[in-house]
């Protein structure tokens, strides 16, 4: 953890203009600063920065904070990631509670050596050539950071020079080691540094450039390098992704850099690997329309189908685009198709219909046993959807197979729409009377996001965030004039939080539990203090809001 000393230090040697700055075009407003509001659309500014106070507030939606807070709400990061990345802004030297380095040292092994595999970049012709060849140009080599590998012996050579202990370059995954020699991983390889969604170096991925049977190899895994967490490009596109609300999910390194050469800058990779659950909280950040673009060749067509399931059960908007004839997006563009890609991403084909397709697909349905077959994978699969996807896709499943929808609409419930029914309905009034008191008594506001916030919402969480940022929502206008809903005391709203703040620690507490990646003395502090939380509020005292979504 980062030493609490550390962070107020930190905030005493930033200057909020400074970090804001970075992001809004600000104009001096007497001993403030003004500028339009980076969180909502105004043509009129409303969003003032003070120096004296080391805070922003917009008077239109009603965002407020310190710069910590301006960086979390505007990159998406969590906090340690906001203090750390304003840290390297200001190359400040963070502390971490019981010996921890929170990375720093491995961090600047790893900008040390991208730093000479770029500089080697500038005398290799063979790497400059198979770029130009590419089309990729001077600018996208810059702002990718690209570079180049050269042999072992090289590699070696330059730590020893550099002072860097080889024992560390081992530990950030840069060298292996083999019957106690040290070799480097990444040799006449093409480099691609691949970074934390805060723009923190974590890894490296390298092309062959010779005749290897390994065409790409990424980075061993590290207490930096999860690749199962990560997406290449992600920190460069993210800005674009939050505001044009699309994310393209492709297959390489080389398809994104094009695609943001073309203009397409809301691309992102997978490394090396199918999207898997680890990736959704990325995908999520900022709730874009989710775009998988990958070849039409058998292996992206599977690739293509495993992320279709895994987006469309997790109620995703978006759908699959497959590239036909051979080209991936990095050929298009470099051959002048920009414009055909646009058409493609206007109109991607949605992941539920995209599986129930290729399920239909793989199945003889003119024969009885096909059709069986097709029907059976079908109706299992539209149980795994949201009610609201079932009612949309039963009528088409149903015309495909040639069945009466009601078939199929007869076994596609959820069992958590069964088994917790009664729990969502206690559950949905509740939340109704919450935000309703609040709507009546807007005093008890702060009572309420003090200890929660709206992720502890399983059926109004758009309604209570509406709430929330003053502005208008149907779902709210519904909830004040709906009679039925009644209207808490400070007493009975009391409860009624400590109830919600009991659901929410219990079930944190069952996925600290079960949840094996975490350093178990991490897992030992975070079960104490959930357990803390719960007999505190089984006393009947309220506690702070604790997030969990980000260990």
């Amino acid at each position: 953890m980062i030493d609490n000393n550390s962070i107020e230090q930190l905030k005493q040697t930033i200057d909020i203009v400074d970090v804001v700055g970075n992001y809004v075009e600000l104009k001096k407003n007497g001993s403030n600063f003004k500028g339009l509001c980076p969180f909502h659309d105004e043509k009129t500014p409303s969003f003032i920065v003070s120096p004296s106070r080391q805070l922003y507030k917009c008077f239109g939606c009603g965002a407020g904070g310190d710069a910590i807070k301006f960086l979390m709400e505007f990159e998406k990061l969590s906090y340690p990631e906001a203090i750390e990345k304003l840290a390297s802004q200001y190359n400040f030297t963070l502390r971490y509670t019981k010996g921890e380095s929170g990375g720093n040292t491995e961090r600047r092994i790893l900008e040390t050596i991208g730093r000479w595999y770029r500089a080697n970049l500038e005398h290799n012709e063979s790497a400059k050539e198979y770029l130009a060849k590419r089309g990729v140009s001077l600018a996208s080599i810059e702002k990718f950071g690209l570079g180049y590998a050269p042999s072992s012996e090289e590699t070696l050579a330059f730590f020893q020079k550099s002072m860097i202990p080889l024992g560390r370059a081992e530990e950030v995954g840069v060298l292996g080691q083999e019957r106690g020699r040290y070799y480097a991983r990444l040799i006449e390889r093409l480099i691609f540094p691949i970074f934390s969604p805060s723009g923190m170096p974590v890894g490296f991925g390298g092309r062959t450039l010779t005749n290897h049977p390994a065409k790409y190899i990424n980075s061993p895994q590290t207490k930096l390098f999860n690749k199962s967490r990560l997406l290449y490009g992600y920190h460069l596109a993210k800005e674009q992704i939050y505001r044009k609300k699309r994310l393209i999910v492709v297959e390489g390194y080389m398809d994104v850099i094009m695609l943001h050469q073309a203009g397409f800058g809301t691309a992102v990779a997978t490394l090396g690997t199918s999207l898997t659950n680890d990736h959704l909280p990325l995908l999520k950040k900022g709730e874009p329309e989710v775009i998988v673009a990958y070849d039409g060749d058998e292996a992206g067509v599977n690739a293509a189908m495993k992320a279709a399931l895994l987006l469309s059960r997790h109620n995703f908007d978006g759908g699959v685009i497959l590239f036909e004839g051979g080209m991936d997006p990095a050929d298009m563009v470099n051959a002048g198709n920009a414009n055909a890609i646009e058409a493609l991403f206007a109109s991607p084909i949605p992941f539920a219909r995209f599986v129930i397709d290729r399920m239909v697909s793989s199945y003889d349905i003119h024969t009885p046993k096909g059709k069986e077959g097709a029907f059976n994978s079908i109706k299992s699969y539209l149980g795994s959807l949201s009610p609201f996807l079932q009612e949309e896709y039963v009528p088409y499943a149903a015309s495909i197979l040639g069945i009466s929808g009601a078939r199929l609409k007869s076994t596609h419930k959820r069992e958590s729409e069964t088994s917790g029914h009664s729990i969502l309905t206690l559950s949905d009034i509740a939340e109704k009377s919450i935000i309703k008191t609040l709507l009546k008594t807007p005093s008890l506001t702060d009572m309420v996001l003090d200890v929660m916030d709206s992720s502890m919402f399983l059926t109004h969480r758009d309604a209570f965030e509406a709430l929330v940022q003053g502005r208008e929502n149907s779902e709210l206008l519904q909830i004040d004039f709906d009679d039925s809903v009644k209207i808490y005391s400070e007493e009975e709203l009391k409860k009624q939080l400590i109830y919600f703040l009991r659901r929410y620690y219990e079930k944190a507490l069952d996925i600290i539990k079960k949840y094996d990646k975490l350093p178990l003395e991490k897992k030992m502090f975070y079960l104490r203090k959930y357990k803390d939380y719960i007999n505190k509020l089984k006393r009947g005292e309220l506690v702070p809001y604790e997030s969990h979504s980000t260990l």
